[in-house]
């Protein structure tokens, strides 16, 4: 339910990963920050606010945090599925190059 979410919202900002704008755990990050923010209006929502807490340094680096056993599990997925999602992408850009694609012309 919660990596469906996330899975919603990370397959609409793609071309940010492929374009090299982002990555999958910055994107994670922003979902978690828009969910924390706004009112728990789903169950997705309430989990969220009550399983995980969002750090930011003054450079805008984040750290998740599992505020128990279950937030840090669920953490540790969410950030599994951003890393095996970029993964993925890079693999399907990579598909059609040829290594004098990446050669200094």
């Amino acid at each position: 339910m919660i990596l469906a979410e996330f899975s919603k919202y990370l397959q609409s900002r793609k071309d940010e990963i492929t374009d090299g704008k982002t990555s999958a755990t910055k994107i994670l990050c922003d979902w978690i920050r828009f969910v924390i923010y706004k009112n728990p209006k789903n169950h997705v929502d309430k989990i969220i606010h009550r399983e995980l807490m969002l750090a930011e340094n003054p450079l805008g680096d984040y750290l998740i945090v599992g505020k128990s056993d279950s937030g840090r599990v669920l953490a540790n997925a969410l950030f599994n599925y951003a890393q095996s999602y970029e993964h993925y992408i890079m693999s399907r850009w990579l598909l059609d190059k040829k290594p004098d694609d990446f050669t200094e012309k």
